[in-house]
């Protein structure tokens, strides 16, 4: 079962910045043929989507809370899906997961973690000072 991967999360202080990178557990796998989201959940609340991307670009949504200071963006050539954080705020903090969406809508991805086949483990995103 294929698996995604990401890195980039940490601890960082408030209006600071971060880049989540995703990847496929198997190198071989072109990531460009799934719609890519991503995904946080803060202890005691439940999982939202965050952001969204479809496989040739097209389709990029966000949450309310972090337009204007998150962007998705992907390089099908290196396999990479990255969500730039910027301005964070201390509700910013959760896990972080990427998943992949195999048949994405005609929008190109959605933010419905129950359209999602493919999931990472998460990587830990804190802000605090």
């Amino acid at each position: 079962q294929l698996r995604l991967v990401e890195s980039g999360g940490g601890l960082v202080q408030p209006g600071g910045s971060l880049r989540l990178s995703c990847i496929a557990s198997d190198p071989y796998f072109p990531l460009a043929d799934l719609a890519v989201g991503w995904f946080r959940q803060a202890p005691g609340k439940e999982a939202e989507g965050v952001s969204c991307i479809g496989s040739t670009g097209q389709g990029a949504n966000y949450v309310d809370s972090v337009k204007g200071r998150f962007t998705i963006s992907r390089d099908n050539a290196r396999n990479t899906v990255y969500l730039q954080m910027n301005n964070l705020r201390p509700e910013d903090s959760g896990v972080y997961s990427c998943a992949g969406d195999r048949y994405p809508p005609s929008s190109g991805a959605t933010l419905n973690q129950n359209d999602y086949e493919y999931w990472g483990r998460g990587t830990q995103v804190t802000v605090s000072s």
